[in-house]
């Protein structure tokens, strides 16, 4: 083979060694050599426009991804109390959240101002000064897990080296004209006369899914966990489908033809237009297909690079034309492919026997390079579409400094990709990834079939069993205890009370949790958003406003559980559900946007927050002239949460009690005057069938009035 090779991109690195400084600089290297190669991806744009005009309307600008791997360090660090100041509070909220479209045609036409290319550029040199000196000087013992403060740090560039693909992708989509080679981005040259595809048989056997704690290399949340599944006999196609397979569906009228198409499938279809895949172009009588920085004459023998709908549409029509029970492979039978097939993971000082971690081109290459047992490219070359959402593992856990990595994706619209594409690198390259994108995404993806008589099912994908997000959803929408009524709805009472002869316009329920008194509030505002740093609860408000229900299992005692449905007609707020929308959001960064309230509900927040002093100091900017403040709080302060010099009160000053109350007038006096005498509403949360938590929470209104 004629293979480009370079230096090797590092490898994910050991973290169970025995020795801390062969590790704090295996750590170093991986993230300066990952930190680069991000910035020399962004390098093949052409002009400043490049990152600024949106490649495609669903996702932001490349310059938000040009910062967002820089902020996700500093925010995660912090979280980690790796590091104890922001750099740019600005930049740390504005390129914090990315987005994950819920829909082909949920489109984003908010316009932000984006900071110059040189002022992230600079960004990131400071952030790489930072992190730097963290690897260099942070305390480390071995081995590096997952409670382990050192995680973080894998966690950050595991992150970018995942944007490396996405922003690659996004580039790619971006106007040719404002792209340029780069000899570090070099795409492959080989072509030739494509394979005959042809079935090859897998026997039954047994796969067994799910990393172990233990394991030194990094992972995601959604690794860990056990899953063992007997898989069924079944063929599958010897190579990945070509150009030039895929152009007999394209020229049988495919995608013209409705049948092929599932519901969801023809509405993406029929919203988009697509009449080839998105990175074909004609050329005449011919064609010609996009790469990231260049056009090519169509490679016949590389694989086609689809979204799963248009995999979907292919393995129908080739089912009809077959006779055969042709489909996607599930994700177990991709398993039972890697496992017969003799593939190992990518060698730490050798290239990969496959079109992966960017040891050979930054492209695909033929289907025909890289053998693999029996089969071709079961790992590189591109990720291969399943037919099965994404769902946790028995044993699943949220990391809880990213919590929101895995679990907004645990909606049965996400699709597993398995083996990696010639740009997954680090994590991405391991047998143990799961990665899954909305079915209609593009990455540089493609697919294999299958030919078996069993039908493939989905898991469940839910996870409501979460103890902590079931346990604040009944707190929310639940049985009420021991005659104490609802705390949201009775705080959201409360404020409405209070809003008599005053705007009713906009209202913030900030640290929302999973959403009640957001809904509760709707009732008397025109627009109510709930902010919370938890995107895990935020989900199950979004949930509810867009479906109506939740379902979620309470411990009873043990492993016994109780399973609940609560709905929002049942609790009468159905008709107020297209008045909320949830945000995740650091109550201490708040969003420019955020602004122009009547209402700010912060319950039970401020005991939580890591500097509320930051939080009392401009609330005030949030809120309109006249607007109400609702604090909640029962004044719980913990050093885990709140660094002892940061309380608000709950110590003595100059030797007599100071309390929160007086910390809060302090703070908020001049800005606010406290409307009403203090006042005592108890909650009370659900633990198991005979264990509760009973406080109380004390309730001041204050009065922005300069």
């Amino acid at each position: 083979m004629d293979l480009v090779h370079t230096s090797l991109f590092p490898r994910t690195p050991l973290l169970n060694g025995a020795d801390v400084e062969v590790t704090r600089s295996a750590i170093r290297d991986y993230f300066h050599a990952t930190f680069t190669r991000y910035e020399q991806l962004f390098e093949t744009l052409a002009c400043d426009a490049a990152y600024f005009e949106k490649s495609i309307s669903l996702r932001h600008p490349l310059i938000f991804y040009f910062g967002h791997t820089a902020t996700f360090f500093i925010n995660k660090l912090l979280l980690a109390g790796l590091v104890t100041e922001r750099i740019n509070p600005q930049f740390e909220s504005m390129f914090a959240v990315g987005v994950d479209e819920m829909s082909w045609d949920d489109l984003n036409d908010k316009h932000y101002p984006w900071p110059t290319v040189a002022e992230v550029q600079a960004y990131r040199d400071q952030v790489r000064a930072v992190v730097d000196a963290v690897i260099a000087n942070a305390p480390l013992t071995l081995p590096i897990d997952w409670q382990h403060p050192w995680w973080t740090i894998v966690m950050g560039i595991e992150h970018e080296r995942i944007h490396l693909e996405t922003s690659s992708v996004l580039i790619r989509q971006q106007r040719l004209e404002w792209v340029h080679p780069h000899p570090a981005w070099a795409a492959c040259k080989l072509s030739g006369e494509p394979p005959r595809n042809e079935l090859v048989s897998i026997a039954a056997g047994t796969v067994r899914l799910g990393k172990d704690r233990a394991d030194g290399v990094y992972g995601w949340d959604n690794e860990y966990g056990e899953h063992v599944a007997d898989v069924d006999e079944f063929q599958t196609s010897r190579y990945l489908v070509t150009n030039r397979e895929f152009l007999e569906f394209v020229e049988a009228n495919g995608y013209r033809t409705d049948v092929w198409w599932d519901e969801e499938g023809l509405g993406w279809r029929q919203f988009s237009r697509a009449q080839q895949p998105t990175f074909w172009q004609r050329d005449g009588d011919g064609w010609q297909l996009r790469l990231m920085t260049e056009l090519v004459t169509m490679p016949w023998d590389w694989p086609v690079e689809v979204n799963y709908h248009e995999a979907k549409a292919f393995c129908n029509w080739k089912a009809a034309q077959s006779g055969q029970a042709v489909r996607l492979p599930t994700e177990d039978e991709w398993y039972r492919l890697y496992d017969t097939s003799g593939v190992v993971e990518v060698p730490a000082d050798a290239p990969a026997s496959a079109n992966l971690h960017l040891d050979h081109w930054a492209s695909a290459c033929p289907v025909t390079q890289f053998a693999q047992g029996e089969l071709y490219d079961v790992v590189g070359n591109v990720w291969q579409w399943t037919e099965t959402p994404i769902y946790p593992f028995p044993g699943f856990e949220v990391h809880p400094i990213y919590d929101d990595f895995t679990t907004p994706t645990f909606d049965g619209r996400h699709n597993l990709i398995k083996g990696g594409s010639f740009i997954a690198c680090g994590n991405e390259s391991r047998r143990d990834a799961r990665y899954a994108f909305r079915r209609h995404f593009f990455q540089h993806a493609g697919f294999r079939y299958v030919v078996s008589d069993v039908a493939a099912t989905a898991p469940n994908v839910y996870y409501e069993s979460d103890k902590q997000l079931s346990e604040y959803a009944e707190f929310h929408y639940g049985d009420e205890y021991y005659g104490v009524a609802n705390f949201p709805k009775a705080l959201a009472q409360i404020a409405i009370a209070a809003m008599v002869d005053k705007p009713a316009r906009k209202a913030l329920d900030l640290g929302c949790a999973t959403g009640r008194a957001t809904f509760e509030l709707a009732r008397q505002f025109d627009e109510v958003v709930g902010v919370d740093f938890s995107a895990r609860f935020i989900n199950l408000g979004v949930q509810l406003a867009q479906t109506g229900s939740i379902r979620y299992t309470l411990v009873d005692e043990g492993e016994l559980v109780s399973y609940k449905t609560r709905d929002l007609a049942t609790l009468g707020l159905a008709e107020v559900r297209n008045k909320v929308q949830f945000m995740q959001g650091d109550a201490c960064n708040l969003k420019p946007i955020l602004t122009g309230f009547d209402l700010i509900l912060a319950a039970n927040l401020i005991d939580r927050l890591y500097d509320p002093a930051q939080f009392l100091s401009v609330v005030h900017e949030r809120l309109n002239l006249g607007g109400v403040l609702l604090i909640a709080s029962p004044y719980t302060w913990l050093e885990e949460h709140t660094p002892r010099q940061d309380w608000v009160g709950g110590y003595k000053k100059d030797g007599e009690n100071f309390t929160t109350l007086d910390g809060l007038k302090a703070m908020l006096g001049e800005h606010f005057r406290l409307v009403a005498a203090p006042q005592d509403v108890p909650f009370v949360i659900r633990e198991t069938r005979r264990k509760f938590q009973h406080t109380l929470s004390e309730v001041t209104l204050w009065e922005r009035v300069k």
